[in-house]
């Protein structure tokens, strides 16, 4: 039953962060293995916008398709994604953003799934592991592209 939990300091504003997770329909431009997303459903619920959403992964010869029920909580920073159907078992997911200046955050995310099949779990596993270590660098750089690069004085890094 893996799980990925993973705290990532960036050089951008939690809100910043969070409306570029929350832009699920541009996932396919630069997240690795997404080939397409579909939003079959979006309601807004006082300050929490609900989305079931599709999205279909591919590597190499394998694609699958799953759906998701994604609650976008502004006020609170926080993305909840809840497995529907698809290949899965089990799938939960929460992004949680928290601002440590005025241009950077921390993202914290974690991940937690288990393939309905055995099998299709022992031949997409070890590439959905490499996938989600690559995630946060596709993030990382989608913010730079969307947002222009880190300004000086905020780089976490101490550059």
């Amino acid at each position: 039953m893996p799980q990925i939990t993973r705290i990532h300091p960036v050089s951008h504003s939690a809100q910043k962060m969070f409306d570029l997770v929350a832009d699920v329909e541009q996932y396919p431009q630069f997240l690795p293995l997404c080939e397409a997303i579909a939003v079959r459903e979006r309601r807004q619920k006082g300050d929490v916008e609900l989305l079931v959403s599709a999205m279909t992964v591919g590597y190499k010869a394998i694609r699958e398709t799953f759906t998701t029920r994604v609650l976008l909580n502004r006020p609170a920073l926080i993305i909840d994604v809840s497995y529907v159907d698809g290949p899965f078992k089990r799938l939960d997911n929460r992004w949680r953003f928290e601002e440590t200046g005025p241009e950077s955050c921390n993202v914290h995310f974690h991940i937690d799934y288990e393939f309905a099949s055995r099998m299709l779990g022992m031949v997409m596993g070890a590439m959905f592991e490499k996938a989600f270590r690559r995630f946060t660098a596709a993030f990382e750089e989608r913010a730079r592209v969307v947002y222009g690069p880190p300004r000086v004085g905020t780089d976490q890094t101490g550059a």
